[in-house]
């Protein structure tokens, strides 16, 4: 990544990491809308199931503050990249659960991403753009923020009224694909 104060402003690269903000925000929030048909297909309470957001929220809060020091001098565009493939993974993982620890393996992954994400993805959007238009820069990504969580409950109701909430899942995960492409190809 280039320094502050650079010319050249990246700005799929900003776009980039706004579709990977909307995904991993709708895969947190998706499942407080589905938590009734998931707790009756692995045979568990409601209240079991949404231990899941509660999980993906402690380890997000854990990884964030650890992730720094874990990870060291790695390049930020590899590491957004590994935790964006871990998303995707998430999203399988979750979509193909065939018990309460394999669910709550995927939940786990979930909140490591977001607090991976989160640790770094500001400070990375603001060296995407020369130091005059990180404020519009900042606005974009934090859209993609603000879309999936006014989005994500009801489109999960939906796609789990009709796909199902293995499907609602399964739908974040090609997104998720996308975001890794696109980070590859636009992130400097």
């Amino acid at each position: 990544m280039s320094a502050l104060g650079h010319t050249r402003a990246h700005w799929s690269g900003v776009l980039a990491m706004t579709l990977c903000v909307f995904v991993l925000i709708a895969s947190e929030f998706m499942p407080v809308s589905l938590l009734t048909p998931i707790a009756g297909d692995l045979h568990i309470t409601e209240g079991l199931a949404g231990q899941g957001i509660a999980l993906s929220g402690a380890l997000a809060v854990l990884t964030s503050l650890t992730i720094s020091r874990l990870t060291g001098s790695l390049d930020r565009k590899w590491l957004l990249l590994g935790l964006t493939a871990l998303m995707a993974a998430s999203g399988v993982i979750i979509a193909l659960a065939s018990s309460f620890p394999v669910y709550m393996l995927g939940r786990a992954l979930i909140g490591i991403v977001i607090g991976g994400f989160w640790s770094m993805s500001a400070a990375t959007a603001i060296r995407l753009v020369p130091q005059r238009q990180v404020p519009r820069a900042l606005a974009i990504f934090n859209g993609g923020n603000a879309l999936a969580t006014v989005v994500a409950a009801p489109l999960g109701s939906y796609l789990g009224a009709t796909v199902g909430w293995r499907g609602a899942f399964l739908c974040l995960v090609p997104l998720a694909v996308l975001a890794f492409v696109w980070q590859c190809i636009s992130l400097p």
